[in-house]
């Protein structure tokens, strides 16, 4: 897909794009209508804060800071998460390993013992079938408590990045970057975060679904030199190597939430709809969607449809040809706007 939509960008070097507008509106509300969805509504979460600390002394720095050169300052230092996308288990990539136990509550297992996962709005089996006695609960209309634990274990690395502001001899200066890989823990001892929550689930008794529990997070890091200062936190060769003190911070934000399966009704302006991108040899393409089937979307595909009539004419004519159907609201014989009908 082209990040231009359709279009082919001037800037042969532009290297960000805009997403293509799919949804517009006229602001006509007799286009606004019902439509009925199948989702799945979040009856209760609870949202997590955690932060982790990793220390690191006489890290070293690539690359060597030039001959003739002095650091005056540290104008900025960077951290990201380290991630190989050719390979997700790459023991270096900064993973989150999220173990949850609860009480008050069940997850529900198979024969063989293991957890049943259902697909979740992620598109993969991140939801966790819940079952609990809630009857007591349910005469009082409302919800029953479940209590849990959170274990967070962080293996792998971080991406430290630091701008340095160099001068050389003649006092003229200079950016210079230098970055390190930092490991901040390893798969047989990983930096774990525990944490407790109470959440609210409904009833698992007067209900077609189970309750489903689904959690999440996501991590960031921070980083910064140990006292904050640079000339006892930064060292520097006599051959330009440079090794550091640091602290590192791995900020979790992590999500438990409660779903459960319901129908809503919505307001809809209409589907969505893309521009295609042109071709020069195809004149007509398939279509990804079926048409809508309510009455006056029929009406507006297909036409008004009446077989007996359409029946009548094609009955009283040994002439009709069935590329050339007879119009049924008019009676008259003519090419119609509809696809041709099969022959009988």
């Amino acid at each position: 897909m082209s990040c231009f939509g359709g279009r082919v960008s001037q800037d042969l070097y532009q290297n960000c794009c805009n997403a293509n507008v799919l949804c517009e509106f006229n602001g006509d509300l007799s286009n606004v209508v019902t439509e009925p969805i199948y989702v799945q509504k979040v009856y209760d979460a609870v949202l997590f804060n955690l932060q982790g600390m990793k220390t690191v002394q006489n890290q070293g720095f690539t690359p060597r800071i030039p001959q003739g050169h002095r650091v005056k300052r540290v104008i900025d230092i960077r951290c990201r998460r380290s991630f190989n996308p050719n390979n997700v288990e790459d023991p270096t990539n900064l993973k989150l390993d999220v173990d949850t136990t609860i009480s008050g509550a069940t997850f529900i297992r198979n024969g063989a013992g293991e957890e049943i996962t259902v697909v979740g709005a992620d598109g993969n089996f991140s939801e966790k079938l819940l079952f609990a006695d809630t009857s007591d609960c349910d005469d009082k209309c409302k919800g029953t408590p479940v209590f849990g634990t959170q274990n967070i274990s962080i293996t792998g690395n971080v991406i430290i990045e630091i701008d340095l502001l160099l001068c050389d001899s003649c006092n003229n200066e200079s950016v210079f970057t230098i970055c390190t890989d930092v490991n901040i823990a390893t798969r047989e001892h990983p930096l774990v975060l525990t944490n407790f929550f109470e959440i609210c689930m409904p009833s698992a008794i007067d209900t077609a679904f189970l309750p489903r529990f689904t959690e999440f997070c996501n991590s960031a890091c921070e980083a910064r030199l140990a006292t904050n200062n640079h000339g006892r936190d930064l060292c520097i060769g006599t051959d330009g190597s440079v090794t550091g003190n640091l602290i590192v911070a791995i900020c979790v934000t992590c999500e438990k939430k409660i779903v459960v399966p319901v129908q809503i009704c919505v307001l809809s302006t209409g589907f969505v709809q893309v521009a295609s991108q042109q071709n020069a040899i195809c004149t007509t393409f398939p279509t990804l969607f079926p048409n809508q089937i309510k009455p006056c979307d029929t009406i507006e595909n297909c036409g008004e449809e009446n077989e007996e009539e359409h029946d009548n004419c094609c009955e009283h004519d040994d002439r009709c040809d069935p590329c050339d159907q007879c119009d049924p609201c008019s009676g008259e014989r003519g090419n119609r706007s509809r696809r041709p009908q099969p022959r009988r």
